[in-house]
């Protein structure tokens, strides 16, 4: 009986003392995958014994900046993982923990490189990538089918194919036929869509990593050039107010052949209500010149864990855990989440939920990155100078050559505000 009590005393002691020594930490999470978050803390308490508070963010995700400016500045121990867009991390840069150290190398090792690398800035790794989202070019299947087209690799094969599919479908009777939907309102997403032109072309990224500006060359004009003479042929006008759910609202409707936009067009152009259910093909964005990468713009989202953390190593470990291997699995699955590690692109439980990123693997590998990890704090000015500047060459008010010089010379002085 002695050694019965003895052993559950040192079972309850055990328990008692892992309790004791279980910490809790914040986290802030996008509210769309509020419950996915809930799911991984459980996960996490249960394999650790910690536990993690999961705090909403905005709905509109950029407005949580400013609340992470407010927690960053009286350096907060409230808060100990952020959610973070790409295009923050220059700007949150001197705010975050190096994590090289904290997460295994071989953890790290399980991401595409492109999406792993715009974490790192300044010699630190400052956050681990969560999914990936990239430009994708989604297309009719079954038009080119019905003409006898392949899916072009160029941006001057896909014009010519939109243009001869668009006005023999109009000569069969659809008048509201369109060869390409796209992007080109003046707001962040056309820096997306530019970027990815110019990139595509040789023209390169706007900023150097080293922060040169590079925007005046003329393969950044020839390729601005090539998407304004697209305007009111290949596309409608109103193309120069499209954002992403406008142009989507085009393709899906069965009103366009080709369609720019991010992975999550799969899914919404197979719901109810969708005119091309089963009729969409997804391939990687096209080149502008013969041996260059297809050019996706770089989206993803992180975590990171703030400097100024009570609890750095716990929040790292969270970090880890949420961003591993099995987590990417599970958002997969059960949100269609694009995984940032590499073999679950060939997973056939993902497969099956996002059949195309089988063949779209080298899109997500040669993603273009924009500028904002040299830029930092300056980022929204700097893009918002761009496509400022590229919405005026596309509505033809600016020439590309003229404009991309003038633009050179303002991006000089604004990316020393960083």
């Amino acid at each position: 009986m002695l050694k019965k009590c003895l052993a559950a005393a040192a079972v309850y002691a055990g328990l008692w003392a892992g309790a004791a020594h279980a910490e809790t930490i914040s986290v802030f999470c996008a509210p769309t995958e509020f419950e996915l978050c809930t799911k991984v803390a459980d996960a996490w308490k249960a394999k650790t014994g910690n536990e993690a508070k999961i705090n909403k963010m905005p709905a509109l995700l950029d407005d949580a900046i400013p609340i992470y400016q407010q927690l960053l500045a009286a350096k907060s121990k409230d808060i100990d993982v952020l959610f973070l867009d790409v295009i923050w991390l220059g700007m949150f840069k001197a705010n975050l923990l190096d994590l090289k150290s904290m997460i295994p190398q071989a953890d790290q090792d399980k991401h595409f490189a492109s999406t792993l690398n715009a974490a790192k800035l300044d010699g630190n790794l400052v956050a681990m990538p969560a999914y990936m989202d990239v430009g994708l070019m989604f297309y009719r299947k079954d038009l080119l089918e019905k003409y006898g087209k392949q899916p072009p690799k160029t941006w001057d094969e896909l014009a010519a194919t939109a243009k001869e599919i668009q006005e023999k479908e109009r000569a069969a009777g659809n008048d509201k036929m369109w060869g390409y939907a796209w992007q080109a309102k003046s707001y962040e997403g056309l820096t997306c869509d530019a970027i990815e032109l110019i990139a595509s072309n040789g023209g390169g990224t706007i900023i150097a990593d080293d922060g040169k500006v590079t925007i005046d060359n003329p393969q950044a004009a020839e390729a601005i050039e090539k998407a304004k003479g697209w305007i009111g042929s290949i596309s409608p006008e109103g193309v120069l107010n499209y954002d992403e759910e406008a142009s989507r609202a085009v393709f899906e409707s069965g009103d366009a052949v080709f369609h720019r936009n991010w992975p999550y067009v799969w899914g919404t152009s197979h719901k109810e209500g969708s005119s091309v259910i089963d009729k969409v093909g997804v391939m990687p964005l096209p080149v502008g010149k013969d041996g260059q990468k297809s050019s996706g713009c770089l989206g993803p989202m992180y975590y990171g864990v703030s400097k100024y953390s009570a609890k750095p190593q716990v929040a790292a470990d969270f970090v880890n855990f949420i961003t591993g291997t099995d987590m990417q699995k599970m958002r997969a699955v059960e949100a269609t989440l694009n995984p940032s590690i590499q073999s679950l692109y060939s997973d056939p439980d993902v497969l099956e939920k996002i059949p195309f990123l089988k063949d779209n693997q080298q899109a997500f590998a040669d993603s273009a990155v924009r500028p904002s990890g040299y830029t930092g704090t300056s980022y929204n000015r700097v893009s918002q100078a761009f496509y400022r500047s590229t919405h005026d060459m596309l509505s033809g008010s600016a020439d590309p050559k003229e404009g991309f010089a003038s633009l050179a010379k303002r991006l000089e002085k604004l990316k020393e505000s960083r």
